[in-house]
């Protein structure tokens, strides 16, 4: 069976393997890390743009997927429009989830936590004017987060302390967000870290809504596999990935390669 490809600069979309996984558990899937490039959150629109359609394309002409997913908010951002027009098959991008959150808000206060590009981006400004102009939505931006969830996934313990400290300024005013926008990718990854500092926050991600997508474009199995192969693919040699391979290998992926990117 033809698998689909997720893709990010980091391992952040794992958080997506997972909901893909959960949805569809027969579905192979090949999982790409741009290391090389990462992270993405603090390079040119014009640069992400052009590593994603690189790898992309790279990609869909190695591995031949049904379905690919840029599974990185910056990436789909910036570069979705260019690789739906490049490649031949479906691309589903993330988006915060914004609108969920405004939807479900009681007290009409949201949060959005993500990189500090996409709490920056016009198109981040156009979904909360479209969806949450009912909302008082606080944004905090934090790349550091991000490389806390990657130390975290290669064995490395959360500090709580800090990740309170970065999420103190949702709280530090008169009314706090009821619901939190995971606006990167890498945040589910520590909900249950999240949700000590904020016990009463609901935190909202975009993950099942992007399997959910995936299930309405891939080909469903006659028969169901009782196991499904998936495959780590890296564009860059780096002592992490040795580090990385048990959170790999309890998602089922052993098959870990390397690729160079021109």
């Amino acid at each position: 069976m033809s698998p689909i490809v997720i893709f990010d600069s980091g391992v952040g979309g794992l958080s997506i393997f997972d909901d893909v996984h959960q949805q569809l558990p027969w579905l192979p899937m090949v999982y790409c890390s741009d290391n090389a490039g990462f992270p993405y959150g603090s390079k040119s629109e014009a640069e992400v743009e052009e590593r994603a359609s690189q790898c992309l394309t790279y990609l869909q002409k190695t591995y031949r997927p049904q379905v690919m997913v840029i599974a990185c908010n910056t990436a789909s951002t910036v570069a979705l429009p260019r690789a739906r027009q490049v490649l031949s098959v479906p691309v589903i991008g993330v988006v915060p989830a914004i609108k969920t959150a405004a939807s479900l808000s009681k007290n009409h206060c949201i949060g959005l936590l993500a990189t500090r590009g996409t709490i920056k981006r016009p198109y981040t400004d156009q979904l909360i004017r479209e969806f949450a102009s009912h909302c008082e939505v606080i944004r905090i931006g934090s790349s550091e987060l991000v490389h806390l969830v990657e130390q975290q996934l290669r064995g490395l313990p959360i500090n709580q302390a800090y990740l309170s400290e970065i999420l103190s300024p949702f709280f530090d005013r008169l009314q706090s967000p009821d619901h939190i926008v995971l606006g990167c990718t890498h945040f589910p990854l520590i909900k249950a870290e999240l949700s000590i500092s904020a016990p009463d926050v609901c935190w909202v991600d975009s993950g099942l809504a992007i399997a959910r997508q995936v299930s309405t474009l891939v080909s469903q199995s006659e028969t169901t596999p009782k196991q499904a192969t998936h495959r780590a693919v890296f564009t860059q040699a780096s002592d992490t990935i040795e580090a990385l391979r048990p959170a790999l290998h309890a998602r089922g992926i052993d098959d870990v390669q390397l690729v160079a990117q021109e």
